[in-house]
């Protein structure tokens, strides 16, 4: 058993949902389904001897820590759009290999440089990947997996948002590592903003979390080794390649 299996939470009360889901990415908003289909066709190629991850220019390319194998990149439509792509990269000996990738979302009014509470944009930049939770059991998560049912959105945000958080990872934007990801500690302060993980897909933009279907959510969970150093490099794809 993953050393955060041992952490699950038995029960816990509806206050504890409220404050989780108050804190965490999402939103009660529901702007309506957008069409994903196509989205990864438009994902920058990777040719057989990538030596870099395509699409990613020199200055987020270096703040990808030289021992990381894998690498989620989420290259975002527009800077005002909530669409992107999500792709995994393995790297194997001193390449990088494309091994999976999705339509998802991103904050519904795009990104941001400087992201603060409540505005809805996602955070640009390379966060780590450390620990993973969610409402349902562990699949099998290589990440340190926190089920509990304070992951659980509000039932009064619309339907279509109520399984968001069914299984979870924590990007590791203004949160302590080797915490939950509901964790409430912000280091670097509340108006930064906090609570941004990679959560299922409700069909629109999110609060500033990055959204994929469940199956990919899943395959995520199982593949992802903390042993590989995961990170995730995230941006409008303007952002990403400058």
């Amino acid at each position: 058993m993953h050393s955060g299996g041992r952490r699950a939470v038995a029960a816990t009360t509806a206050l504890a949902s409220l404050l989780t889901a108050l804190s965490a990415c999402g939103g009660a908003e529901d702007s309506g389904a957008t069409q994903a289909a196509g989205r990864a066709a438009r994902t920058p190629a990777a040719t057989a001897a990538a030596t870099r991850i395509p699409g990613v220019g020199d200055r987020l390319q270096r703040r990808i820590p030289s021992g990381s194998r894998q690498v989620v990149a989420v290259y975002g439509d527009g800077k005002d759009s909530a669409d992107s792509t999500v792709v995994l990269y393995t790297k194997h000996g001193s390449t990088w290999q494309r091994e999976r990738g999705w339509a998802g979302h991103n904050g519904k009014k795009g990104w941001t440089t400087d992201h603060h509470e409540d505005d809805d944009r996602s955070p640009v930049g390379v966060f780590t990947l450390s620990d993973a939770g969610g409402v349902l059991p562990d699949p099998g998560s290589g990440l340190p997996y926190t089920r509990s049912a304070a992951f659980a959105a509000p039932r009064w945000w619309a339907k279509s948002h109520w399984h968001d958080f069914d299984y979870v990872i924590a990007i590791d934007y203004n949160r302590v590592k080797g915490t939950p990801p509901n964790d409430p500690t912000r280091p670097q302060g509340a108006k930064k903003g906090g609570g941004i993980w990679l959560h299922m897909d409700h069909g629109s933009g999110t609060s500033a979390c990055v959204s994929v279907p469940e199956q990919a959510m899943g395959y995520l969970l199982r593949t992802l080794d903390p042993r590989q150093r995961p990170v995730v490099v995230m941006g409008d794809r303007a952002d990403l390649a400058a």
